[in-house]
């Protein structure tokens, strides 16, 4: 410290780094995909190359000449292996500042090498803990120590050694050593190690959640490491850059196996939509299709086919549908691609098209379409929203596919045909940005009621959706129909404007001060009421 008070510069850090001839490497990894032709290129250039345990055994079987870490270190490896590159003299060749007088008068007096470059990856922690017959002693035995140990020097001293963590980063690193005669610059070094404190980031944080998911669902410390997985072509407004980022060792995500097989790239507000559409597909049964715009569903139908389920959902609010997400969960065959192609669709994801029905559809350059072969939908996992400074954290809302668990508050038992209809109301309910008014008939929506401060405007909204999608046939798909509501209803009013439209079933939650009076207005009209018993806010 200087005498103001102020911290004095390290003048040995003060010039900038350059380029770092790579002599010696460590090589000491658990994915030993590329291995041996990256030590062949090593030394090729004349590297000396050390190792340790099973790398050594098959660097040598490859005919590759290696020094064992004992011979660097002075000392064997102890414990089963637990113990080999934890040595003073192994971190001091990787930590120390090689222009500092201090730090090179003790390498000299204690006859340390240093190290110029490691290669390290650890062991398969993830991956044993994924499975479901790992024993918690396996788990335990694949946290790696030494491994994060020396990525973490490296990469700290990367004025003086390059840290290589990655399979995929070998190419590249052998062809900056071949164009610039074994030296790699200060740029890479950087990127290197920003690369490897990302890497044991990730590593650190799948073992904490792994210890932490036994104590409490929602743990003290929740952390997880994101990825990006893709570059979208913008934000919610083409001004944002947006990426996509996805949890690192995370079974599924949005675009898990799908696979895009034409149009421009996804934008932030795509990906959003898509969410919102393949959750809702996933708690569809039979033959399915979801429309989704601005993140709300604009039509959802169950068919006898996928074709029939594309046409029932378009009815419903084909004005909305236009520039949407479309998501079926049936492959496409010609005559539904023919149809798709008769109107804008901004992207389409289905599980596969048949015949000509991808020639059909990519006669339209502006369409995104996407092949999806994981139909399932997330379980177990929490849902994470961003408000500012933190995270605001859930279980997934997960609603019943039968109707288990609802009651009759008036009116008579539902018909067969009923409870199919009050079933997928309540299930695309949940889907709707609340306040939340769905009307189906024949499991189909024809009437979408979303966003209102007002529960009964939702009503009102749905039932004029209704007549603009149906104009004079409003009245007849409005007649007999099911109208569910994702909270309670707090006054008579809004199912008394649904009943006066046509509706015969209502289905809500329940729990409201009014439910007599409520329950009351649909006794007088005839109609039944039906409480679930949770409601299904989505905001």
């Amino acid at each position: 410290m200087s005498g103001d008070g102020t911290i004095a510069a390290n003048p040995v850090l003060e010039t900038e780094p350059g380029p770092l001839k790579i002599r010696r490497a460590l090589l000491s990894v658990s994915d030993k995909s590329g291995l041996a032709d990256f030590a062949v290129g090593l030394q090729r250039l004349g590297v000396e190359i050390v190792s340790t345990g099973g790398t050594a055994r098959e660097l040598t079987e490859a005919g590759i000449d290696v020094r064992s870490v004992e011979d660097l270190t002075g000392a064997p490896e102890i414990l089963g292996g637990r113990v080999k590159t934890l040595h003073p003299r192994l971190h001091a060749g990787l930590l120390a500042v090689r222009e500092d007088p201090e730090h090179a008068q003790t390498l000299e007096s204690e006859g340390i090498e240093t190290i110029d470059l490691v290669c390290t990856n650890l062991y398969p922690f993830e991956r044993t803990a994924s499975r479901m017959d790992a024993s918690d002693a396996e788990v335990i035995e694949n946290i790696d120590i030494g491994g994060p140990t020396m990525i973490r020097a490296a990469a700290k001293n990367h004025r003086y050694v390059a840290v290589v963590v990655k399979p995929e980063s070998y190419d590249a690193i052998l062809a900056e050593l071949e164009e610039s005669g074994g030296e790699l610059s200060a740029g890479t070094r950087h990127w290197l190690a920003n690369e490897a404190f990302a890497y044991t980031a990730r590593y650190d944080a799948a073992i904490s959640r792994w210890f932490g998911a036994r104590y409490e669902e929602f743990p003290q410390h929740l952390t997880f490491s994101m990825e990006k997985f893709l570059d979208l072509s913008y934000g919610e407004n083409p001004h944002q850059r947006a990426a996509l980022y996805t949890q690192a060792g995370g079974r599924t995500h949005i675009l898990s196996r799908v696979s895009k097989r034409h149009g421009k790239d996804l934008s932030f507000n795509n990906v959003l939509d898509l969410d919102s559409a393949r959750n809702l597909l996933s708690d569809l049964e039979g033959p399915a299709c979801v429309i989704v715009k601005h993140n709300n569903p604009c039509g959802a139908a169950e068919g006898a086919s996928a074709l029939e389920a594309y046409e029932k959902a378009l009815a419903c609010d084909p004005l909305s549908a236009y520039g949407g997400v479309i998501a079926l969960n049936r492959p496409i065959d010609e005559a539904l691609a023919e149809r798709l192609h008769q109107n804008f669709v901004e992207v389409l994801i289905a599980p596969g098209y048949e015949g000509r029905a991808m020639e059909i559809l990519q006669q339209k350059q502006a369409i995104r379409i996407l092949e999806d072969t994981e139909q399932r939908g997330e379980e177990g996992a929490l849902e994470v929203k961003r408000v500012r400074g933190g995270l605001l954290v859930q279980e997934i809302d997960a609603v019943a596919h039968d109707h288990g668990g609802m009651t009759v508050e008036a009116g008579d038992e539902p018909s067969e045909e009923e409870w199919a209809d009050i079933s997928f109301a309540w299930k695309v309910c949940k889907h709707v940005r609340s306040n939340a008014i769905v009307m189906v008939k024949d499991r189909a929506t024809v009437g979408i009621g979303a966003g209102q401060m007002s529960r009964v405007d939702s009503v009102r909204l749905a039932i004029e959706k209704c007549h603009n999608a149906f104009g004079d046939g409003a009245e007849a798909k409005l007649r007999g129909s099911v109208v569910a509501s994702d909270a309670f209803f707090p006054f008579a009013d809004g199912p008394q404007a649904a009943i006066e439209a046509g509706a015969t079933v209502v289905v809500q939650p329940g729990g409201s001060k009014r439910d007599d009076e409520v329950i009351e207005a649909c006794r007088e009209a005839g109609v039944t009421m039906i409480f679930t018993g949770r409601r299904h806010f989505r905001h």
